[in-house]
């Protein structure tokens, strides 16, 4: 039950390549956020129970911390982990992340899931920021194949 955020997108790169984006700590600081957010922090301990955290910064908005644990690693095909934000008393607002990658012919399809969510409009509120956030994704990529 609940409400679930899906959000698929096709890449013409390998699936080791994106799972590298989502599982690389250095790599992932120079992309990670919504448009006009930088990640200027983010540490993980990639294996089950592991756990990670991460920083996202804008100037309208100031610094929002996050972090979960690693619930599900199978490399290069799927990543479950939990979500939340910190908040003054600790994590707030956790929910589950899962992404799967499917390579065909050079071509991957991401899969991005989150939630659940206690409405609609809860869920909707976190689209904008994830779809940015991916894009954001395939612009860093681009500038990966090139190398």
């Amino acid at each position: 039950m609940g409400h679930w955020l899906d959000i698929e997108r096709r890449f013409t790169a390998p699936a080791g390549l994106l799972w590298r984006l989502w599982t690389d700590a250095d790599w992932l600081k120079r992309w990670f956020g919504p448009k006009d957010f930088t990640c200027p922090s983010y540490s993980l301990d990639l294996r089950p129970g592991g756990r990670y955290r991460g920083l996202i910064r804008a100037e309208q908005y100031g610094d929002s911390w996050f972090g979960g644990a690693f619930r599900e690693i199978v490399p290069h095909e799927k990543l479950v982990m939990s979500f939340a934000w910190e908040r003054d008393s600790g994590l707030t607002d956790a929910n589950e992340i899962t992404l799967t990658w499917r390579e065909v012919d050079g071509v991957t399809l991401q899969h991005f899931r989150q939630g659940p969510f206690a409405d609609s409009a809860e869920r909707d509120s976190h689209r904008d920021g994830w779809s940015e956030c991916i894009d954001k994704e395939a612009a860093y990529l681009a500038t990966r194949e090139e190398k």
